[in-house]
This record gives C-alpha cells, sequence and structure tokens, in this order.
C-alpha cells in the first residue's frame, strides 16, 4: 500500500480538491489518500462548500473529508507528502526530523510541466471561479502523479 498525503494550510479548500482527484484516479486497494492542513483553524470541518461543489460538479465527493492538522506523524505513516504551496511547503519541512522526513514532501505542482507558478493559489477569499482554477491545476497534477505511480 502507497500512502499519500496532500496538505494545504486549513485543510478544508486546496488539499481535499487534491485528496479526491487523486483518490479518484487511483486503485484504492494499492493507495491511501489523505488531506491535512498545516494550520489548526478548521479541525474537524468538512471542506469548504465551494470545493464541495466544484469537486461534485467533476463527479467527485469530497463532502465525507473532515479537517485535521498535519503532524510529525504524518512523516512515518506517508510514503509522498505534497503541499500546495511553499508557505506549507516551509512549515512542513520545519517540522521534519531528518533528511528522510524532507525527502518525502514537495510542491504539487513541480510535477506539472509549462503551469507557469509552482504554488496552488489559495482560493477562500476568492469565488467559485477561484475554485475551478485550482480544481484545474490540482487535476493536471494528480494526472500526472497517478500516471508515475500506475507505470
Amino acid at each position: 500500500m502507497t500512502n499519500i498525503l496532500m496538505v494545504c494550510l486549513g485543510n478544508i479548500c486546496r488539499s481535499p480538491l487534491a485528496h479526491g482527484l487523486l483518490e479518484s484516479k487511483l486503485p484504492q486497494d494499492s493507495f491511501y489518500i489523505d488531506s491535512a492542513g498545516t494550520g489548526n483553524f478548521h479541525i474537524g470541518d468538512p471542506p469548504d462548500h465551494r470545493s464541495i461543489a466544484v469537486a461534485k460538479s467533476n463527479g467527485i465527493d469530497i463532502s465525507n473529508q473532515q479537517a485535521r492538522q498535519f503532524k510529525v506523524s504524518d512523516f512515518d505513516a506517508f510514503d509522498f507528502i505534497y503541499v500546495m504551496d511553499q508557505s506549507n511547503y516551509d512549515n512542513v519541512i520545519a517540522l521534519a526530523r531528518h533528511d528522510s522526513d524532507k525527502e518525502k514532501v514537495s510542491r504539487i505542482l513541480k510535477v506539472v510541466d509549462n503551469v507557469g507558478t509552482k504554488n496552488v493559489p489559495d482560493p477562500y477569499h476568492g469565488d467559485l471561479s477561484d475554485f475551478e482554477h485550482v480544481f484545474s491545476l490540482l487535476n493536471n497534477a494528480c494526472t500526472s502523479i497517478s500516471k508515475s505511480l500506475l507505470a
């Protein structure tokens, strides 16, 4: 079983979308996908209603996910840790105990060529179109990740 963790700030917008997207692209008997936030603002909350709506409009149900905070033990539990932006990367790396923890962490958009940015923008203060843009970025990244894992 390969375990993959998606991480953003609050675990209600970007990482739940990435979690649901990658989960939809990989066989669940071989891959376990989860998500977390670096902050503790939304622990126990469902994803943002706009993330749920955008995922649902694309045939993915993320409504049962619950926000949780990233913890040091996640380095032991997960093989790959994908973060949404440089700030998330810095926060996760700050908790790393050694180089093998750090080697598991990367920004999710690094797997996509010609995307123009390496940071997934936080759509929280935006509107539905911002969530749709994030979904598109993450869909491309998750497609690339799934192809490399299934190769």
